[in-house]
Protein backbone atom coordinates (compact mmCIF):
# COMPACT_ATOMS: atom_id res chain seq x y z
CA UNK A 1 0.00 0.00 0.00
CA UNK A 2 2.86 2.34 0.87
CA UNK A 3 6.57 2.00 1.58
CA UNK A 4 7.71 2.62 5.15
CA UNK A 5 11.30 3.30 4.05
CA UNK A 6 10.10 5.99 1.67
CA UNK A 7 8.01 7.61 4.42
CA UNK A 8 10.96 7.51 6.84
CA UNK A 9 13.10 9.25 4.21
CA UNK A 10 10.45 11.96 3.75
CA UNK A 11 10.22 12.44 7.52
CA UNK A 12 13.99 12.82 7.76
CA UNK A 13 14.03 15.27 4.84
CA UNK A 14 11.29 17.33 6.52
CA UNK A 15 13.45 17.66 9.65
CA UNK A 16 16.44 18.71 7.52
CA UNK A 17 14.39 21.42 5.84
CA UNK A 18 13.10 22.66 9.21
CA UNK A 19 16.69 22.94 10.40
CA UNK A 20 17.83 24.84 7.28
CA UNK A 21 14.89 27.27 7.49
CA UNK A 22 15.54 27.94 11.17
CA UNK A 23 19.27 28.45 10.57
CA UNK A 24 19.74 29.87 7.05
CA UNK A 25 23.43 30.63 7.64
CA UNK A 26 25.48 33.78 7.39
CA UNK A 27 24.54 34.58 3.79
CA UNK A 28 20.78 34.55 3.19
CA UNK A 29 19.77 33.01 -0.15
CA UNK A 30 16.19 34.09 -0.98
CA UNK A 31 15.80 31.64 -3.88
CA UNK A 32 16.92 28.69 -1.75
CA UNK A 33 14.73 29.80 1.17
CA UNK A 34 11.68 29.99 -1.14
CA UNK A 35 12.43 26.58 -2.66
CA UNK A 36 12.82 24.96 0.76
CA UNK A 37 9.61 26.60 2.01
CA UNK A 38 7.70 25.18 -0.96
CA UNK A 39 9.20 21.72 -0.43
CA UNK A 40 8.30 21.86 3.26
CA UNK A 41 4.68 22.78 2.45
CA UNK A 42 4.44 19.85 0.02
CA UNK A 43 5.90 17.34 2.51
CA UNK A 44 4.03 18.50 5.62
CA UNK A 45 0.65 16.70 5.09
CA UNK A 46 2.36 13.36 4.32
CA UNK A 47 4.87 13.62 7.17
CA UNK A 48 2.15 14.64 9.66
CA UNK A 49 0.01 11.64 8.65
CA UNK A 50 2.99 9.29 8.87
CA UNK A 51 3.99 10.51 12.32
CA UNK A 52 0.41 10.11 13.51
CA UNK A 53 0.53 6.56 12.09
CA UNK A 54 3.77 5.77 13.95
CA UNK A 55 2.26 7.08 17.20
CA UNK A 56 -0.81 4.93 16.65
CA UNK A 57 1.33 1.81 16.11
CA UNK A 58 2.99 2.52 19.44
CA UNK A 59 -0.45 2.82 21.06
CA UNK A 60 -1.50 -0.49 19.52
CA UNK A 61 1.62 -2.18 20.85
CA UNK A 62 0.97 -0.90 24.38
CA UNK A 63 -2.67 -1.93 24.12
CA UNK A 64 -1.72 -5.45 23.00
CA UNK A 65 0.57 -5.72 26.03
CA UNK A 66 -2.41 -4.95 28.29
CA UNK A 67 -4.53 -7.57 26.52
CA UNK A 68 -1.81 -10.16 27.08
CA UNK A 69 -1.95 -9.66 30.83
CA UNK A 70 -4.28 -11.90 32.86
CA UNK A 71 -4.94 -9.32 35.56
CA UNK A 72 -7.84 -6.93 36.17
CA UNK A 73 -10.92 -7.97 34.06
CA UNK A 74 -12.20 -4.38 33.89
CA UNK A 75 -8.84 -3.15 32.60
CA UNK A 76 -8.83 -5.91 29.99
CA UNK A 77 -12.36 -4.94 28.88
CA UNK A 78 -11.28 -1.33 28.41
CA UNK A 79 -8.23 -2.50 26.42
CA UNK A 80 -10.47 -4.57 24.11
CA UNK A 81 -12.70 -1.55 23.43
CA UNK A 82 -9.61 0.57 22.76
CA UNK A 83 -8.24 -2.10 20.41
CA UNK A 84 -11.29 -1.80 18.15
CA UNK A 85 -11.02 2.01 17.97
CA UNK A 86 -7.29 1.77 17.23
CA UNK A 87 -7.92 -0.70 14.38
CA UNK A 88 -10.44 1.65 12.79
CA UNK A 89 -8.11 4.62 13.15
CA UNK A 90 -5.28 2.60 11.63
CA UNK A 91 -7.39 1.79 8.57
CA UNK A 92 -8.19 5.50 8.12
CA UNK A 93 -4.55 6.56 8.42
CA UNK A 94 -3.37 3.83 6.04
CA UNK A 95 -5.94 4.99 3.48
CA UNK A 96 -4.81 8.60 3.94
CA UNK A 97 -1.16 7.65 3.50
CA UNK A 98 -1.90 5.58 0.42
CA UNK A 99 -3.54 8.62 -1.17
CA UNK A 100 -0.83 11.03 -0.04
CA UNK A 101 1.83 8.78 -1.56
CA UNK A 102 0.18 8.81 -4.99
CA UNK A 103 2.40 10.28 -7.73
CA UNK A 104 2.11 14.06 -7.68
CA UNK A 105 2.02 16.08 -10.87
CA UNK A 106 5.37 17.94 -10.85
CA UNK A 107 3.69 20.93 -12.50
CA UNK A 108 0.97 21.37 -9.84
CA UNK A 109 2.75 24.15 -7.98
CA UNK A 110 3.65 26.10 -11.13
CA UNK A 111 2.16 29.36 -12.35
CA UNK A 112 0.29 29.08 -15.64
CA UNK A 113 -0.61 30.82 -18.87
CA UNK A 114 -4.27 30.40 -19.82
CA UNK A 115 -4.91 30.88 -23.54
CA UNK A 116 -8.55 31.13 -24.68
CA UNK A 117 -9.50 31.31 -28.36
CA UNK A 118 -12.89 31.63 -30.04
CA UNK A 119 -13.60 28.49 -32.07
CA UNK A 120 -16.55 27.64 -34.30
CA UNK A 121 -19.50 30.02 -34.13
CA UNK A 122 -18.31 33.48 -35.12
CA UNK A 123 -19.30 36.37 -32.82
CA UNK A 124 -21.11 34.04 -30.43
CA UNK A 125 -17.88 32.04 -29.98
CA UNK A 126 -15.96 35.22 -29.13
CA UNK A 127 -18.59 36.20 -26.53
CA UNK A 128 -18.33 32.73 -25.01
CA UNK A 129 -14.52 33.03 -24.90
CA UNK A 130 -14.93 36.25 -22.91
CA UNK A 131 -17.28 34.50 -20.45
CA UNK A 132 -14.76 31.71 -19.94
CA UNK A 133 -11.98 34.25 -19.33
CA UNK A 134 -14.09 35.98 -16.69
CA UNK A 135 -14.98 32.63 -15.07
CA UNK A 136 -11.32 31.63 -14.76
CA UNK A 137 -10.27 35.05 -13.48
CA UNK A 138 -12.95 35.08 -10.77
CA UNK A 139 -12.29 31.46 -9.80
CA UNK A 140 -8.55 32.11 -9.51
CA UNK A 141 -9.12 35.27 -7.47
CA UNK A 142 -11.44 33.35 -5.11
CA UNK A 143 -8.43 31.11 -4.41
CA UNK A 144 -6.29 34.23 -3.81
CA UNK A 145 -4.32 33.78 -6.99
CA UNK A 146 -3.08 36.73 -9.01
CA UNK A 147 -4.45 37.18 -12.55
CA UNK A 148 -2.82 39.33 -15.22
CA UNK A 149 -3.94 39.81 -18.83
CA UNK A 150 -0.95 39.47 -21.16
CA UNK A 151 -2.61 39.94 -24.53
CA UNK A 152 -6.10 40.16 -25.98
CA UNK A 153 -7.74 40.51 -29.37
CA UNK A 154 -11.30 41.79 -29.22
CA UNK A 155 -14.10 40.97 -31.64
CA UNK A 156 -16.56 43.49 -33.04
CA UNK A 157 -19.27 41.88 -30.89
CA UNK A 158 -17.39 42.77 -27.71
CA UNK A 159 -15.96 39.34 -26.96
CA UNK A 160 -12.47 37.97 -27.49
CA UNK A 161 -11.03 36.34 -30.57
CA UNK A 162 -8.15 35.43 -28.29
CA UNK A 163 -7.01 36.30 -24.77
CA UNK A 164 -3.97 35.15 -22.78
CA UNK A 165 -3.82 35.45 -18.98
CA UNK A 166 -1.10 34.70 -16.47
CA UNK A 167 -2.24 33.14 -13.19
CA UNK A 168 0.25 33.18 -10.32
CA UNK A 169 0.67 31.89 -6.73
CA UNK A 170 -1.40 29.28 -4.94
CA UNK A 171 -0.69 26.27 -7.22
CA UNK A 172 -2.58 27.50 -10.32
CA UNK A 173 -1.80 24.44 -12.47
CA UNK A 174 -3.21 22.10 -9.82
CA UNK A 175 -6.64 23.74 -10.09
CA UNK A 176 -6.76 24.86 -13.74
CA UNK A 177 -5.09 21.98 -15.61
CA UNK A 178 -8.45 20.24 -16.16
CA UNK A 179 -9.68 23.15 -18.31
CA UNK A 180 -7.54 22.40 -21.36
CA UNK A 181 -9.68 21.40 -24.33
CA UNK A 182 -12.74 22.40 -26.32
CA UNK A 183 -15.65 24.01 -24.46
CA UNK A 184 -19.02 23.97 -26.21
CA UNK A 185 -21.91 26.35 -25.56
CA UNK A 186 -25.55 25.86 -26.60
CA UNK A 187 -27.85 28.88 -26.34
CA UNK A 188 -29.97 31.39 -28.24
CA UNK A 189 -27.70 34.27 -29.35
CA UNK A 190 -28.86 37.84 -28.74
CA UNK A 191 -28.91 38.40 -32.51
CA UNK A 192 -31.15 35.36 -33.15
CA UNK A 193 -34.65 36.62 -34.01
CA UNK A 194 -36.37 33.22 -34.26
CA UNK A 195 -35.24 31.84 -30.91
CA UNK A 196 -33.12 29.05 -32.34
CA UNK A 197 -30.40 27.47 -30.20
CA UNK A 198 -26.92 27.82 -31.69
CA UNK A 199 -23.82 25.79 -30.85
CA UNK A 200 -20.43 27.50 -30.59
CA UNK A 201 -17.04 26.60 -29.16
CA UNK A 202 -13.97 28.08 -27.55
CA UNK A 203 -10.63 26.37 -26.99
CA UNK A 204 -8.64 26.59 -23.77
CA UNK A 205 -4.96 25.76 -23.25
CA UNK A 206 -3.44 25.81 -19.76
CA UNK A 207 0.36 25.85 -19.92
CA UNK A 208 2.59 25.61 -16.85
CA UNK A 209 5.27 28.29 -16.70
CA UNK A 210 8.76 26.84 -17.08
CA UNK A 211 12.19 28.06 -16.08
CA UNK A 212 14.81 29.00 -18.63
CA UNK A 213 16.87 25.96 -17.70
CA UNK A 214 14.00 23.61 -18.62
CA UNK A 215 13.85 24.64 -22.27
CA UNK A 216 16.65 26.03 -24.40
CA UNK A 217 15.80 28.67 -27.00
CA UNK A 218 18.34 29.82 -29.57
CA UNK A 219 18.09 33.58 -30.12
CA UNK A 220 18.97 33.02 -33.81
CA UNK A 221 15.69 31.12 -34.24
CA UNK A 222 13.56 34.10 -33.19
CA UNK A 223 11.93 36.88 -35.17
CA UNK A 224 11.02 39.70 -32.77
CA UNK A 225 8.67 42.43 -33.95
CA UNK A 226 7.41 45.51 -32.13
CA UNK A 227 4.08 47.23 -32.69
CA UNK A 228 1.90 49.87 -31.10
CA UNK A 229 -0.49 48.69 -28.41
CA UNK A 230 -3.83 50.18 -27.45
CA UNK A 231 -6.35 49.59 -24.72
CA UNK A 232 -9.89 48.30 -25.04
CA UNK A 233 -11.88 50.11 -27.68
CA UNK A 234 -8.81 51.96 -28.87
CA UNK A 235 -8.46 53.96 -25.66
CA UNK A 236 -5.15 54.90 -24.04
CA UNK A 237 -3.29 54.55 -27.31
CA UNK A 238 0.36 53.80 -26.78
CA UNK A 239 2.26 55.93 -29.28
CA UNK A 240 5.50 53.99 -28.77
CA UNK A 241 6.03 50.50 -30.14
CA UNK A 242 6.09 48.76 -26.77
CA UNK A 243 4.10 45.63 -27.73
CA UNK A 244 6.14 42.56 -28.64
CA UNK A 245 5.50 39.68 -31.04
CA UNK A 246 7.94 36.75 -31.09
CA UNK A 247 7.99 34.07 -33.77
CA UNK A 248 9.92 30.86 -33.20
CA UNK A 249 10.84 29.92 -36.76
CA UNK A 250 11.63 26.18 -36.30
CA UNK A 251 8.13 25.46 -34.91
CA UNK A 252 6.13 28.39 -36.26
CA UNK A 253 5.02 29.25 -32.71
CA UNK A 254 3.92 32.89 -32.32
CA UNK A 255 3.38 34.71 -29.03
CA UNK A 256 2.58 38.34 -28.28
CA UNK A 257 2.36 40.56 -25.22
CA UNK A 258 1.02 44.10 -25.25
CA UNK A 259 -0.38 44.77 -21.79
CA UNK A 260 2.78 46.03 -20.07
CA UNK A 261 3.88 49.64 -20.51
CA UNK A 262 7.50 48.95 -21.38
CA UNK A 263 8.91 47.00 -24.29
CA UNK A 264 11.30 45.17 -21.95
CA UNK A 265 8.46 43.93 -19.73
CA UNK A 266 6.41 42.78 -22.72
CA UNK A 267 9.44 40.99 -24.14
CA UNK A 268 10.08 39.18 -20.85
CA UNK A 269 6.43 38.07 -20.62
CA UNK A 270 6.37 36.96 -24.25
CA UNK A 271 9.53 34.89 -23.76
CA UNK A 272 7.91 33.25 -20.74
CA UNK A 273 4.88 32.27 -22.83
CA UNK A 274 7.12 30.98 -25.61
CA UNK A 275 9.09 28.78 -23.20
CA UNK A 276 5.87 27.28 -21.86
CA UNK A 277 4.50 26.58 -25.34
CA UNK A 278 7.73 24.98 -26.54
CA UNK A 279 7.98 22.93 -23.34
CA UNK A 280 4.42 21.68 -23.81
CA UNK A 281 5.18 20.83 -27.43
CA UNK A 282 8.34 18.96 -26.41
CA UNK A 283 6.44 17.02 -23.75
CA UNK A 284 3.71 15.97 -26.18
CA UNK A 285 6.25 14.89 -28.79
CA UNK A 286 8.01 12.78 -26.16
CA UNK A 287 4.73 11.08 -25.22
CA UNK A 288 3.94 10.34 -28.84
CA UNK A 289 7.42 8.92 -29.35
CA UNK A 290 6.78 6.21 -26.74
CA UNK A 291 3.40 5.35 -28.20
CA UNK A 292 1.11 7.52 -26.06
CA UNK A 293 -0.50 9.12 -29.09
CA UNK A 294 -2.98 11.78 -28.22
CA UNK A 295 -4.39 14.98 -29.57
CA UNK A 296 -3.09 18.34 -28.44
CA UNK A 297 -4.89 20.08 -25.60
CA UNK A 298 -7.40 21.91 -27.73
CA UNK A 299 -7.88 19.82 -30.88
CA UNK A 300 -9.20 21.75 -33.85
CA UNK A 301 -11.98 23.63 -32.09
CA UNK A 302 -14.63 21.73 -34.03
CA UNK A 303 -18.05 21.34 -32.36
CA UNK A 304 -17.68 17.54 -32.21
CA UNK A 305 -14.54 17.80 -30.03
CA UNK A 306 -15.45 18.77 -26.50
CA UNK A 307 -14.58 18.26 -22.85
CA UNK A 308 -17.53 20.24 -21.51
CA UNK A 309 -20.90 21.53 -22.73
CA UNK A 310 -22.67 24.62 -21.36
CA UNK A 311 -26.39 24.22 -22.13
CA UNK A 312 -28.17 27.49 -21.34
CA UNK A 313 -31.78 26.46 -22.13
CA UNK A 314 -31.53 23.60 -19.62
CA UNK A 315 -29.27 25.46 -17.13
CA UNK A 316 -26.86 22.53 -17.23
CA UNK A 317 -23.12 22.06 -17.58
CA UNK A 318 -21.96 18.60 -18.59
CA UNK A 319 -18.35 17.51 -18.14
CA UNK A 320 -17.94 14.70 -20.65
CA UNK A 321 -14.78 13.25 -19.09
CA UNK A 322 -16.63 12.18 -15.94
CA UNK A 323 -20.09 12.14 -17.57
CA UNK A 324 -21.57 14.31 -14.85
CA UNK A 325 -24.02 17.22 -14.94
CA UNK A 326 -23.93 20.41 -12.86
CA UNK A 327 -26.78 22.89 -12.40
CA UNK A 328 -26.82 26.60 -11.49
CA UNK A 329 -24.71 27.52 -14.51
CA UNK A 330 -24.72 31.24 -13.75
CA UNK A 331 -22.99 30.64 -10.41
CA UNK A 332 -20.29 28.55 -12.11
CA UNK A 333 -19.71 31.15 -14.82
CA UNK A 334 -19.39 33.80 -12.11
CA UNK A 335 -16.41 31.92 -10.68
CA UNK A 336 -17.99 28.95 -8.88
CA UNK A 337 -15.94 26.48 -10.90
CA UNK A 338 -14.69 24.75 -7.74
CA UNK A 339 -17.52 22.20 -7.60
CA UNK A 340 -16.49 20.84 -11.01
CA UNK A 341 -12.76 20.94 -10.23
CA UNK A 342 -13.29 18.96 -7.01
CA UNK A 343 -15.10 16.20 -8.91
CA UNK A 344 -12.34 16.05 -11.54
CA UNK A 345 -9.68 15.86 -8.80
CA UNK A 346 -11.62 13.05 -7.09
CA UNK A 347 -11.89 11.17 -10.37
CA UNK A 348 -8.14 11.52 -10.93
CA UNK A 349 -7.36 10.20 -7.43
CA UNK A 350 -9.72 7.25 -7.87
CA UNK A 351 -8.06 6.30 -11.15
CA UNK A 352 -4.58 6.57 -9.60
CA UNK A 353 -5.60 4.46 -6.59
CA UNK A 354 -7.11 1.84 -8.90
CA UNK A 355 -3.82 1.66 -10.77
CA UNK A 356 -1.68 1.11 -7.65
Amino acid sequence: MFHKDRLEALSKRFDEIEMHLANPGETFDQARFTALSKERAQLEPTVAAYRAYRALLAEQEANEALLAERGDPELRELAEEEAGALRERRKELEADLAELMLPRDPNDSKDVFVEIRAGAGGDEASLFAAELARMYARYAESLRMKVEILSQSESEAGGFKEIVMAVKSGEPYRFLKYESGVHRVQRVPVTETQGRVHTSTATVAVLPEVEEVEIEINAKDLDIDTFKASGAGGQHVNKTESAIRITHRPTGTVVACSEERSQMQNRERAMGMLRSMLYDRKRREAEEAVGSLRKSQVGTGDRSEKIRTYNFPQDRITDHRINENFGNMRDILEGGLGKIVVRLQMDERERLLAGT
